[in-house]
């Protein structure tokens, strides 16, 4: 039973997505929550409740219980992730372009290159929630993606 068994993204203010931007991470959220392993160290069993939010610079996790008991907290300081963000937007951007434009084998290489940033960005994510928060692989790579849409301007 260790897992998100409800996701919430805090939105900061008033501000309204366009409808690429929600889709995204409606399918992020739902991603997440169809498979995802998390235990809160230190605490009781999940399922949890979680709402992440961007505050101060960080991405801050906070964590209820089942019943939606307040358990704990987690601040994370994104300026170690910020560069594998910037880089794995750039690269994105460079894949949408290239599949316009490019060649099958253009567009293959590039697309690696947005895998292992983002496998770099997923194994960052999990080392530094560590000796906090024990996530698998999988979930490392959907809180990524979570946190990169997170990112995205409205």
């Amino acid at each position: 039973m260790d897992k998100i068994a409800r996701l919430t993204v805090a939105q900061p203010g008033i501000v309204r997505y366009n409808p690429e931007i929600e889709k995204e991470r409606a399918v992020a959220i739902y991603d997440l929550l169809q498979d995802n392993s998390f235990r809160y160290l230190g605490h009781g069993p999940g399922p949890y409740a979680v709402t992440l939010a961007l505050k101060d610079q960080s991405l801050v996790l906070d964590i209820a219980d089942a019943t939606d008991a307040p358990i704990g907290q987690v601040s994370l300081p994104l300026g170690s992730l910020r560069k594998t963000i910037k880089d794995y937007f750039t690269v994105c951007d460079s894949y949408f372009e290239a599949i316009r434009t490019s060649t099958l084998q253009r567009i293959e290489a590039i697309d690696m290159g947005r895998r292992g940033l983002h496998n770099e960005g997923s194994e960052l994510l999990r080392s530094r929630l560590a000796g906090q928060v024990e996530i698998d692989d999988l979930t490392a790579r959907r809180l990524f993606t979570l946190l990169c849409v997170m990112h995205l301007k409205a």
